[in-house]
């Protein structure tokens, strides 16, 4: 019988972990979020988000894959024999489908750019030329399906690399260099005229800009920056060692995942400040903003593609592990080949990605419930699979997973101290449900 494939170092499964987590949200929605919401008031009640569900929840996913080395399906089937709950993998698949669908048209952007700012296309120009830039790009279909279908070849040739010197391999370089060059940024944006304002836009405790819509904002961002509730975390530790210890694991991701997106804040607020940009560009901040705000700055062309370069890596770690989700499925529970089952992802994905592509041109027209067929998908992904994801995913570990599975797990068979099992049962019970229905409410405009 052949070994199953795991991580070959803690560091590398943590990297991974932290790759899956971190993405483009970290870097521009979360600072985003935080100045809109009363800055520093949000940061808090986000940190607290983050303890009484991010981990709880991430911890849930960590002690369904470890405890059974197993894809999604097969390890709810082992814990669940003769129950159905190994149907809401399909769910997860399927989510994870859509995720990478339209995320890769945004990582496709994130290329083009990183290509213009390499060829020193990104400076001397007026802030409209900066806007018509982005206009051009993703109205003219070959330019926008090409940058995508490269983004995903880039993505699926690390997939195939399998996962030891595939994914940790490239996690345990991109990871590190993201967070070098995260430092670099923030030294250079606190050293700007404007870095004071900055800090107090981002930090400053407004709690009279905080109402509740800003506490939900806060509960959808720790939700949504964690990557959790379409497996993604649950096949990774599949592939953890049983000597791993789950607790601190889940609190290393989270912990490096918020430090990501805090310094995010520490490196745009000060520039933006600084060059008298409005700070509440929200997602044009990446392709209409923040090239103006480098070409005012002393090296101007070496912070353009010093950024470019990280969010790239932000969004390279995040689809490989969303990939990973319908690979190792199709592997463990079809029988397929890591060749055959890369290839079959890569069709659906390449078919759905190519569609989110031409949504902002050949097909504008078509229209999902009001929205374009990228709009469509990221509400799906974000406001329906991931939050019911967590729902089910809490829900189960918390009521209905044997008690004797979850001691096991947070202590590696008794060797560890399972203080924090209270702590998680109740909030994966009572506050992690009641959290997501309200995000639910709160996204699907009902509330």
């Amino acid at each position: 019988m052949t070994k199953r494939a795991g991580f070959a170092t803690r560091l590398g499964a943590v990297a991974a972990a932290v790759g899956s987590a971190v993405g483009l949200g970290n870097i521009w929605r979360f600072p985003f979020e935080a100045g809109q919401n009363g800055g520093g008031a949000f940061i808090l009640v986000y940190i607290v988000c983050i303890l009484i569900m991010g981990i709880p929840v991430i911890l849930s996913e960590f002690i369904i894959g470890r405890s059974t080395h197993s894809n999604m399906k097969a390890a709810l089937s082992r814990l669940s024999p003769g129950k159905r709950y190994y149907l809401f993998t399909y769910v997860c698949i399927l989510g994870s489908f859509v995720v990478i669908g339209f995320y890769s048209v945004v990582c496709g952007w994130i290329i083009e750019y990183l290509y213009q700012a390499a060829l020193g296309g990104l400076q001397g120009h007026t802030p409209e030329q900066y806007s018509s830039m982005f206009t051009a790009l993703v109205t003219n279909p070959w330019r926008c399906v090409g940058w995508t279908v490269l983004f995903l070849l880039l993505n699926f040739m690390v997939m195939s690399r399998g996962i030891e010197k595939g994914i940790e391999r490239v996690a345990s370089v991109m990871m590190p260099l993201l967070f070098v060059i995260l430092l670099v940024f923030c030294v250079n944006s606190l050293l700007l005229p404007g870095a004071r304002k900055g800090l107090e836009f981002l930090f400053y405790p407004d709690f009279s800009e905080l109402t509740m819509r800003g506490v939900l904002d806060a509960f959808g961002q720790a939700f949504l920056s964690l990557s959790i509730g379409i497996s993604c975390l649950v096949t990774y530790s599949s592939y953890f060692s049983d000597d791993t210890s789950l607790t601190k694991d889940a609190t290393t991701v989270a912990a490096l995942d918020t430090l990501v997106a805090i310094l995010s804040g520490v490196m745009i607020f000060p520039a933006v400040f600084s060059f008298g940009v409005e700070p509440t560009a929200g997602p044009r901040l990446i392709f209409e903003v923040l090239p103006g705000i480098f070409q005012q700055m002393t090296g101007g062309y070496f912070w353009a593609l010093l950024f470019f370069l990280l969010v790239f890596f932000a969004s390279l770690t995040s689809t490989i592990s969303l990939s990973e989700i319908p690979i190792t499925f199709m592997i463990e529970e079809h029988r397929m080949s890591r060749p055959r089952a890369i290839l079959w992802t890569a069709l659906f994905t390449f078919a759905l990605a190519v569609l989110a592509a031409l949504s902002f041109n050949v097909l504008d027209q078509v229209k999902i419930l009001g929205k374009s067929i990228f709009d469509a998908m990221d509400y799906a992904a974000s406001n329906i699979f991931m939050l019911l994801g967590g729902l089910f995913t809490a829900v189960y570990v918390g009521w209905i997973l044997d008690r004797k599975v979850v001691h096991e797990q947070l202590t590696n068979g008794g060797r560890l101290k399972g203080a924090m099992e209270p702590y998680l049962i109740f909030c994966l019970r009572y506050v992690a449900p009641v959290s997501i229905f309200f995000i639910f409410l709160y996204l699907t405009g009902i509330i």
